[in-house]
């Protein structure tokens, strides 16, 4: 569409800040096959963490939650959904899944985008997998309560129309290899997201086509650190670079590239908190105890004991308490509040070795 059209590219001027973070993610996507080897333990738990919180972090972007247990049941496929909130967070599991597990198999085509749409609206029920039938704008809310009109996307009776368009130009681009992929991709999504495609779950597809493409580029990141937790951490800058380059995306006048540079800022960021992970478990070999202090190195705000079963769900609460408590000997972290409420806080000193 709009971002692969010849007029646009011939006019587009990459700069040196999104180069270097192109080069980077090459650089890390070279390291991935010696962290594989490193620490399998680890790898196994950081890809357990890793589907719960795409799960929970990509349904709650978009105001869809459930109870942490509720959520890991789910999952862990072990109750079936009881609500539409339920139903939306199972269909993205199963999406996910299918990604994760099938990816080389998986050709990018429009018709696979709607096979996934209609595993992902599977047990929600309504038009799971059909193109919008009626016009879906994108609004906000303002602190007085009114609506505004964030972008009007592309029209009910020429979407099929542009996403066969969109993924033809994309075959194009691909095989003519013009562009890096990792520019290709941002490319996609923003006018994915720009023809608004789907009565609903466009966000959602989205980030799950992101994961999609990168796994078909090789960069496999998203199996072992969340995307879309970082995505959700980092949510006004993902709405407002979006915001910034639709404007002028029908007549082909926008700029891709404040979206371009954070989806980048993206990928660089998961693969900066895989590689610390990996860094700090080189020599224990992602014994349970490292998992637990690179999870507690990874909270930014205080967090609860709750919190670190959730990032290291092969460990036992007590080895959790274990844990924490040399931590605290150490005065690594600190308890803030008691009772139910009780959370631990990170202080500024670093970890000596026991």
């Amino acid at each position: 569409m709009k971002s692969f059209s010849q007029s646009f590219l011939d006019n587009l001027l990459i700069p040196p800040r999104i180069i270097t973070m192109i080069r980077k993610l090459g650089e890390q996507k070279g390291k991935q096959e010696l962290y594989k080897k490193q620490a399998p333990e680890m790898l196994e738990n950081l890809r357990q963490v890793a589907l719960i919180q795409s799960t929970e972090s990509s349904n709650r972007i978009e105001g869809i939650v459930a109870k942490d247990k509720r959520l890991r049941a789910i999952v862990e496929q072990k109750v079936k959904p009881a609500n539409r909130s339920e139903s939306e967070i199972a269909g993205y599991r199963d999406v996910l899944n299918t990604i994760h597990q099938s990816h080389e198999h998986i050709p990018f085509t429009e018709r696979i985008v709607l096979q996934l749409h209609r595993d992902l609206m599977k047990y929600a029920g309504g038009d799971g997998g059909s193109w919008k039938a009626t016009q879906n704008e994108i609004t906000e809310v303002l602190p007085g309560g009114k609506k505004r009109v964030r972008f009007t996307p592309i029209e009910p009776h020429l979407t099929e129309e542009a996403m066969r368009t969109l993924h033809g130009q994309f075959a194009d681009m691909e095989r003519a290899s013009e562009l890096d992929p990792l520019l290709l991709i941002p490319f996609y999504v923003l006018d994915f997201l720009c023809i608004h495609p789907f009565r609903d779950g466009n966000g959602r597809m989205a980030r799950l086509l992101s994961l999609l493409l990168l796994y078909h580029y090789g960069y496999e990141v998203g199996r072992y650190v969340g995307l879309e937790r970082i995505i959700e951490q980092t949510k006004e800058s993902y709405y407002d670079t979006l915001y910034l380059s639709s404007q002028g995306w029908h007549e082909g006048r926008h700029d891709v590239l404040p979206w371009t540079e954070y989806f980048l800022s993206t990928i660089l960021a998961a693969y900066g908190e895989f590689e610390g992970r990996f860094g700090k478990v080189s020599k224990g070999r992602g014994s349970k105890t490292d998992m637990i202090r690179n999870a507690v190195n990874g909270f930014i705000a205080d967090f609860t004991i709750t919190e670190v079963e959730r990032a290291c769900p092969k460990v036992s609460r007590d080895m959790i308490r274990h844990v924490l408590g040399q931590l605290r000997e150490d005065e690594v972290i600190m308890p803030v509040g008691k009772g139910r409420g009780a959370k631990w806080r990170k202080t500024d000193k670093k970890r000596g070795n026991r």
